[in-house]
């Protein structure tokens, strides 16, 4: 420290002998720094200011061994604190400095060659981590000193390795790299790099990472194209390839493709490059390195390189409108349907118009100013005023208008004066210390045999022939029976007094209330049955189920267009599904100690196959469907085993692009032939044996065209949401004629979202025919190699909304079928069909208990296709007609429930089902439940699109999602009439204390719910003081925390409670912020499956997304305790529950969401699968032979580096 301050003096002038003084101090320090660690951290210690006074030194002195001796100090402390000492020199100003001295010194004749190598190195180490540096040597006048000090020298390597390394990081600014280029940098390097030789490979390395990052500027890329170093380059790659047997050079042949990756952005770079034969040249290098593991970087890298380069294939489709045309009352004024239909007719919409003009020089640099852009992720999405974010509770209908809605409401009005209640006294709440055994509720059985005698409504119970038929192999499908008219369920809501059922629970005791979380509603075994109105299923044990069926077998008749059944001539085996077993129910404290045990099959709704089919009759689809599949006809039952998250093979997606790159290299191989398509009827079907048939015309089916690649892989197109071009995401197909032990791939290669849990351990679902009628009816998750990538597809401007040169996305799996001739259907995810939604609320209301249960069934309206959309409302009875029971009943708080909006989310539909069922059940809870709420229901808000296979839209090819704002009563019908319906709660105040719209979620684990806060939101904008003076009752996150304590899939982490712009017309937020509904949520089920918890990683089915909607409700008795303690007389420590949520309701528990086309934030994976890369991170030109570090990504930010954004 001494002889820093001594150095000091000398700057300040006071000491005489100046020049040999400073010499002399300069050498004593260096050796200090060479030989002592100490002195170097000393030197850059908090509250040193040792690196000011050497750059000080520096910056006045003018003896030439003083600064050598300074620039050798500064290289030792940097180089031995890495990244972290180059900061601190940057701050000091050191670039500037370094930069002025470079100027001066390059202005001696001949230049000091030790002073410029000494500069270069210091400037290429620190230079990485000055973000402004371009600018900075711009200004400076610094950029053409070190190109002229390499023409100057080309013999010189000691000189010219670190002016290199320094013009490589001035050409991350492309604004240096089109000035370099300008002055001739692109011939230069190609002067150093060729011809090949073994002999200064560490120079050839650093020119070829200098030359990869001048040819990102696509003015540079254009010079070296036409010049032809495309050729070059790839003459260079084959020489290294050929030469480095020992594969000693690897980054020597890595960095040469990084110039040919480079140079290949631009499109007269991909065409020069298959003009070379490239994709040849690369393809056969490439499956030669295949053998040493070591080489994947040049294996990678190459097969990136020939995906981008693989000419652009038009989709073989005549248009990618859908195959299905409906057409819409009114046309929407503006948007994408209108953009639809004011198409010329004879426009093109497949192809890709975008041309070589895309490359027109457009290159400037933006220079920001901004040092908190790396820094923090911002997000333009997120609402920043206040006054909107501000609930505005505003009717937006008049009130008399309104009053239409009066009559799904008659619980308000109703009298029960004719209803045989269970009591017709009042009873008084009088503790009973003998009522502390078992509820006597009546069970499913009991419900169903009593109704079955007296109902007038629903099928006679036919005898079953316990014979199980050989003739199984065709459809019941093509059943068919005369279509008849929409059939209005007029009188679903009517109740049968005449049944004789045991009588309900009544009022509960606060020692049941205390511990009824912790009941479990278990049946002995005689009651423990599952009654279908064709068959019985006895449950055995979890996984013995006997099968019932006809021996008549059905027969084959040809589809007809006009006439969906004839005769009721279905007699297949029937096959029910059960629920959720109890053996498998997760029963999890919380902090109270409250045990929960759910029996969510405790009055499953059975599958029966008979009500299935009189459902289908009056579903009207637009192709008129006449066929059923096998999966919705016979219906599910959960796997008896687990399904784990499938892990994902090292190299698969590599092996899949190389495979289709054979594709352009072998075309003689390609069968490339039709053999499925909904454009072309009269698309013959295959005769021979080895093809495989494909089908999708039934109810919910997606698949638009098949064509044979190879002869077991197949290219499979999806069809578009109906008035839309493009949201390719579901899929449900018929596979027929297939053999055993043979690998089948499918290629589904319309896909358009950017990235997909097939990436991350998710499968297929598969439903076998076989397997169903050998008692095993369940959708398994199946499939090998799957991966999802960025195909050569493209996509027109008008399918990518404007944007050009866009490609879509492959899905693509390998099945090996355990049955020949088997018939199997594969869908996205677990099928839930409207009819399949209509037979479920039939067999609820022909099950429930009238005397206990208040259940009532309302059409809602009809859709654009004329199907009704089901309003369901549940509630218990009044104790009885007194006047206090009657008015505790109508002062029951509202929840407002809907579900499956979009239709490719079935998910959605699984856990509406399980909350269904749990509300229509015999559990205590459940009892307590509905004498707690009234539940108003909407299981499918978006029916024509689940009925016509459609992913996201309904049929005026929106968003309905999209549409809460300002729905249109033509065109949306369903949110018009169930915003309606809230706006009429909230105009005779009674508010719903909650509202939850059910969705699925495709790139994110586990479940979670997305709600709104003003003040959540402002914490993710700068309007920090707004948020601290703004008042906000936390109640939004309570039902949340509450589900994370007693839900295993459920996931409190991945909850965000920010309101974006992009949601300002979704349920969620117009409930929230028009209706004045404090909890509104959006609930999130994974279609994947879960990465924490009881359900760690297993993938997600019926049985857990069942359990999920039960665990809800089970949620809200608890949010029903906790709001109302006294009520109860609850032990304290479940409130303690309450105090624990506020305190952490000021913790943001989830980093802000990306702005996209749909409901869910992007999902954050450790690992990076992207559909863009390969398996390993392309660490582009990290091993350099200087210190600086690898510039951006071409291909953007990976998934887990936006993860370490938004969480920094």
């Amino acid at each position: 420290m001494s002889l820093l301050s001594q150095l000091e003096k000398i700057n300040l002038g006071s000491v005489l002998g100046e020049a040999d003084n400073a010499r002399y101090v300069t050498s004593k320090i260096l050796h200090l720094v060479q030989s002592q660690e100490k002195t170097r951290k000393e030197m850059t210690s908090k509250g040193s200011t040792g690196i000011e006074v050497i750059l000080s030194t520096l910056e006045n002195t003018k003896d030439p061994q003083t600064m050598l001796n300074i620039l050798n100090i500064l290289i030792e402390v940097i180089s031995v604190g890495g990244g972290r000492k180059a900061n601190i020199l940057v701050a000091k100003g050191g670039t500037q400095i370094l930069l002025q001295l470079l100027l001066t010194a390059s202005k001696d004749s001949p230049p000091n060659e030790e002073l410029m190598v000494l500069l270069h190195t210091l400037l290429a180490k620190i230079g990485p981590k000055d973000k402004k540096i371009g600018m900075k040597a711009r200004i400076n006048g610094a950029l053409n000193i070190s190109l002229n000090l390499v023409k100057q020298n080309l013999q010189n390597h000691r000189l010219i390795l670190p002016c290199l390394q320094v013009l490589r990081v001035y050409s991350t600014s492309s604004v240096n790299a089109v000035s370099l280029g300008k002055n001739g940098v692109v011939e230069l390097m190609f002067k150093i790099i060729g011809p090949f030789s073994k002999k200064n490979t560490s120079l050839m390395k650093v020119a070829l990472d200098t030359l990869a990052a001048l040819l990102k500027s696509k003015t540079n890329a254009r010079r070296a194209v036409d010049r032809g170093y495309v050729q070059v380059l790839l003459t260079i790659y084959v020489d290294w390839h050929r030469h480095d047997s020992r594969h000693r050079y690897m980054l020597i042949r890595k960095g040469v493709l990084q110039c040919i990756k480079s140079v290949t952005n631009i499109k007269l770079g991909r065409k020069a490059f298959i003009d070379a034969n490239g994709m040849k040249i690369l393809y056969n290098t490439s499956q030669e390195c295949l053998a040493v593991r070591t080489l994947d970087p040049l294996v990678n890298t190459s097969s990136l390189i020939m995906r981008k380069c693989f000419p652009k294939n038009r989709l073989p489709l005549p248009t990618i409108k859908s195959a299905f045309h409906f057409q819409l009352p009114v046309i929407p004024a503006s948007g994408p349907v209108a953009q639809l239909y004011n198409l010329p007719p004879d426009v093109d919409d497949v192809v890709d118009e975008s041309d070589d003009n895309d490359d027109a020089e457009t290159e400037s640099e933006i220079e920001t100013e901004n040092d908190d852009k790396d820094q923090h992720f911002k997000n333009d999405d997120i609402e920043t005023d206040i006054n909107k974010l501000k609930p505005r509770q505003e009717l937006g209908r008049p009130l008399e208008e309104l009053k239409m809605y009066e009559r799904f409401f008659p619980e308000l009005s109703e009298k029960f004066q004719e209803c045989d209640l269970v009591s017709k006294e009042p009873k008084p709440f009088i503790p009973d210390a003998n009522l502390s055994g078992p509820i006597v509720v009546p069970t499913a059985g009991e419900e169903y045999s009593a109704e079955t005698k007296q109902s007038t409504k629903g099928v006679a119970l036919k005898e079953s022939n316990p014979v199980l038929t050989e003739e199984y192999n065709r459809r019941p499908a093509f059943l068919e029976l005369p279509k008849k008219d929409s059939v209005k369920d007029s009188s679903l809501h009517q109740q049968n007094d005449q049944r004789n059922l045991s009588p309900s629970c009544q009022c509960l005791n606060q020692e049941i209330v205390k511990g009824l979380d912790r009941m479990s509603l278990q049946t002995s075994a005689k009651n423990d049955q599952y009654y279908s109105t064709a068959c019985v299923i006895t449950k055995e044990s979890k996984t013995s189920l006997t099968t019932l069926a006809c021996s008549n077998p059905c027969e084959h008749v040809s589809p007809c267009g006009s006439s969906l059944f004839e005769g009721s001539s279905v007699h297949l085996g029937k096959l029910c599904c059960t629920g959720v077993d109890s053996e498998e129910e997760d029963s999890r404290s919380s902090s109270s100690g409250e045990q929960v045990m759910l029996e969510v099959s405790d009055v499953s709704p059975v599958h029966d196959c008979d009500l299935y089919i009189e459902m289908v009759k009056t579903t009207k689809s637009i192709p008129e469907y006449s066929e059923v599949a096998y999966p919705d006809y016979f219906g599910h039952i959960p796997p008896p085993f687990k399904e784990p998250i499938l892990e994902r093979l090292y190299g698969v997606q590599r092996t899949k692009i190389s495979q289709d790159i054979e594709r352009l290299i072998h075309q003689n191989d390609i069968i490339d032939r039709v053999v499925y398509d909904l454009d072309n009827l009269s698309c013959l079907v295959p005769e021979e044996a080895d093809v495989l048939k494909f089908n999708s015309k039934f109810e919910s089916g997606n698949l638009r065209k098949v064509i044979q690649i190879r002869k077991n892989e197949y290219d499979l197109i999806l069809n578009s949401d109906i008035n839309s071009n493009h949201y390719h995401q579901w899929f449900y197909f018929e596979v027929s004629g297939m053999k055993t032990g043979i690998g089948y791939r499918f290629n589904i290669i319309n896909c358009e979202k950017s990235n997909s849990q097939f990436n991350y351990g998710m499968q297929p679902l598969m439903y076998s025919v076989q397997e169903a009628l050998n008692s095993r009816p369940c959708w398994t998750r199946v499939g090998t190699d799957i991966c999802y990538y960025k195909n050569h597809f493209s996509r027109s401007s008008i399918a990518a909304g404007g944007q050009k040169g866009k490609s879509y996305y492959t899905i693509t799996f390998t099945v090996t079928f355990q049955h020949k001739d088997d018939v199997c259907y594969f869908a996205y995810h677990y099928p839930y069909t409207y009819s399949t939604l209509k037979m479920h609320l039939q067999k609820l209301e022909s099950m429930h208990n009238p005397q206990q249960i208040y259940f009532r069934q309302d059409v809602l309206c009809e859709t654009l296709a004329g199907n009704s959309c089901p309003l369901v409302t549940i509630t218990a009875m009044p104790e009885s007609n007194y006047y206090e029971h009657i008015c505790q009943f109508r002062n029951r708080p509202y929840v407002f429930l809907s579900a499956r909006v979009h239709p490719g989310e079935t998910n959605a539909s699984w856990v509406m089902k399980g909350t269904l069922e749990y509300l229509m059940s015999n559990n205590p809870s459940a009892q307590c439940l509905r004498e707690s709420y009234i539940f108003k229901i909407i299981p499918m808000l978006n029916p024509d699109g689940v009925i016509n296979g459609n992913h996201r839209c309904s049929l005026s090819g929106e968003d309905l999602n999209r549409q809460w704002q300002n729905p249109n009563p033509d065109l949306h019908p369903t949110i018009y009439h169930a915003k309606g319906l809230l706006q009429y709660l909230a105009a005779i105040k009674r508010l719903p204390l909650v509202y939850c719209d059910y969705h699925g979620h495709s790139r994110k684990k586990n479940v979670f719910m997305y709600g709104c806060s003003i003040k959540e939101t402002m914490w993710h904008t700068n309007v920090n003081a707004a948020a601290c003076d703004l008042m906000e009752d936390p109640c939004y996150r309570v039902l949340p925390k509450i589900l994370s304590q007693t839900a295993p899939a459920f996931c409190m982490g991945s909850c965000s409670f920010v309101v974006e712009k992009s949601k300002e017309s979704t349920a969620r937020v117009v409930v929230w912020r028009e209706i004045g509904v404090q909890r509104s949520y959006t609930m999130e089920s994974t279609l994947c499956g879960c990465d924490q918890g009881k359900y760690k990683g297993l993938q997600i089915g019926t049985r857990e997304l069942e359990e999920m909607g039960a665990k809800f409700c089970v949620g809200l008795l608890r949010l029903k305790r906790m709001s109302s303690p006294l009520e109860y007389s609850l032990p304290s420590s479940l409130l303690d529950i309450e105090n624990e949520l506020m305190e952490s309701s000021c913790k943001v528990t989830s980093p802000t969401t990306y702005v996209l086309d749909e409901d869910e934030p992007r999902f954050l994976e450790e690992v990076d699968y992207s559909a863009e890369s390969n398996d390993d991170q392309d660490t582009e030109l990290a091993d350099n032979v200087g210190d600086y570090e690898a510039t951006n990504q071409e291909d953007g930010l990976s998934d887990s580096d936006s993860a370490r954004i938004l969480l920094s």
